[in-house]
């Protein structure tokens, strides 16, 4: 049986906890919240250490020195973290339900969950890029 059935987040050790991350990108996208309503607004403006061709970060290792509110995700920040993606393995999983079957750890295939359409690939802006970023809200992420 697959190790994500068998065990709990929390008993994952750090290679099958990584192994999670589906590399869809949706998470290096800047999110804008409203001040008032405390309300999640995605964009397609990607970190700029975001590669748009691996999806994957360029600094991963020492991404908070140079993004200071760049998450490094755990178990005890799961229920902080509202404006995860739907599809999110460490979300579904924390809230009980099964992986997609696009996703890799399911799939067999890195490239599933591009080829179902679920990943940032070919849809983002570079932060440098990309100027008010409330000119650059989207729904699609969520």
């Amino acid at each position: 049986m697959a190790f994500w059935k068998e065990k709990s987040l929390a008993e994952m050790n750090r290679q099958e906890w990584g192994s999670l991350c589906d590399g869809c990108g949706k998470c290096c996208l800047h999110k804008l919240e409203d001040e008032d309503t405390g309300e999640i607004h995605h964009t397609d403006v990607a970190c700029r250490f975001l590669s748009t061709e691996t999806l994957r970060c360029g600094k991963y290792m020492t991404r908070q020195r140079y993004v200071g509110n760049c998450v490094v995700m755990s178990v005890d920040l799961l229920d902080q973290l509202p404006w995860m993606p739907s599809t999110c393995a460490y979300r579904l999983l924390y809230e009980g339900q099964p992986l997609f079957e696009w996703h890799p750890l399911v799939s067999g295939d890195a490239t599933t969950v591009q080829t179902a359409g679920h990943s940032v690939k070919g849809r983002t802006v570079d932060e440098r890029d990309a100027g008010d970023f409330e000119d650059h809200l989207v729904d699609w992420p969520a």
